[in-house]
């Protein structure tokens, strides 16, 4: 299994709960899709991020296939990059 984790820096912390929607939409439009958790930050510190998504994949593949998904792309994606200011990934085998 492959987790896919990304943590984003927002241009305005009132997208969060917007943002987390977009995110959790992915769920049964996005097939590679094993589990996905979104979750806030609460403490808002200067070297916080605002929002994490992580999302379980089967393999490397699936990796490949969902970063190239019309959805996720064409959609989340899309949005994502209109509210974030930076963002931060890390993806690796459990």
């Amino acid at each position: 299994m492959i987790k896919h984790v990304v943590c984003f820096k927002l241009k305005d912390i009132s997208d969060a709960e917007r943002t987390k929607e977009v995110l959790l939409s992915m769920v049964g439009k996005v097939p590679q899709i094993r589990g996905i958790s979104v979750n806030l930050d609460r403490l808002h510190s200067d070297r916080s991020y605002d929002v994490i998504l992580e999302v379980l994949l089967d393999d490397w593949k699936a990796l490949d296939s969902y970063q190239s998904d019309g959805y996720h792309r064409d959609e989340v994606k899309k949005y994502i990059h209109s509210v974030r200011s930076d963002s931060v990934a890390l993806d690796y085998e459990v």
